[in-house]
């Protein structure tokens, strides 16, 4: 089983369940141990992985670059799932994780996009170019920057609710267009790595770093959700009584 599946499987098992059906009680503590994992990770790829054999030291970019794109598309899957159930249920449970997933999406995102301008500098010579793979990539954090943008535009809460739902699920239609990008067109790009691809000596600090930003990302969700969760009971929460001193003028 590749990285990736293990990903895939790990965020179905966790995460889904976790933040879309229910709030997670202790999300600062799944922060703690993704930022330890990610210490951990960055620490074994620069100290004790070996040098890549083509690009040299430049290569241990891919430490943090492969688990943030990796990480970034199941947290925009799962905001499309959550889309999904927000549309089908109008709960309230379901769109405050759709708001939580789209913006630790797109701080993901914009990571990954910084990440891989620091890489192509020194082994494509650009910091930027319109390759498929890094077209698609930017479409999507501006796709999903716009939710955001709409979701802020509308007061009234069915219609935000619903409005950010739609616009999220129109969004995550690039997301399989940005995995199959460097397959589908001509790329720069590397091809999608599998453990048949990468040194053996590579394989354990991208493990620990892919699910360090993996449970990061679960925790980031969880406090972000449990703030969304408290704004939409302000917004829907009942008048409150005129005051006493409102009473007796009304009285008089």
């Amino acid at each position: 089983m590749n990285i990736a599946a293990v990903l895939l499987t790990v965020s179905a098992v966790v995460l889904i369940p976790g933040f879309l059906w229910a709030t997670p009680r202790y999300p600062r503590a799944i922060l703690l141990i993704g930022f330890a994992l990610l210490i951990a990770g960055h620490g074994m790829g620069l100290f004790y992985a070996p040098r890549e054999a083509m690009m040299g030291d430049v290569g241990r970019v891919l430490y943090v670059h492969v688990p943030t794109a990796w990480v970034a598309l199941v947290i925009y899957t799962t905001a499309f799932v959550a889309a999904v159930g927000s549309l089908w249920t109008n709960k309230v449970g379901w769109d405050a994780t759709v708001e939580s997933a789209v913006e630790v999406g797109v701080l993901l995102n914009v990571l990954l996009l910084m990440q891989g301008s620091i890489w192509a500098r020194p082994t494509w010579g650009i910091w930027w170019t319109w390759d498929p793979r890094l077209t698609t990539t930017a479409i999507l954090v501006v796709s999903f920057v716009g939710v955001l943008i709409l979701r802020g535009l509308i007061g009234q809460p069915e219609r935000k609710r619903s409005v950010t739902a739609i616009a999220t699920i129109l969004a995550a239609v690039n997301v399989p267009l940005v995995y199959y990008s460097v397959r589908w067109w001509n790329s720069l790009h590397q091809q999608v790595s599998t453990p048949e691809t990468v040194s053996q000596t590579m394989h354990l600090p991208l493990r620990v770093t892919a699910f360090g930003m993996l449970f990061f990302a679960v925790g980031a969700i969880g406090l972000r959700r449990r703030i969304s969760l408290a704004q939409s009971e302000g917004e829907i929460a009942p008048e409150l009584p005129p005051a006493p001193d409102t009473i007796e003028l009304r009285s008089q």
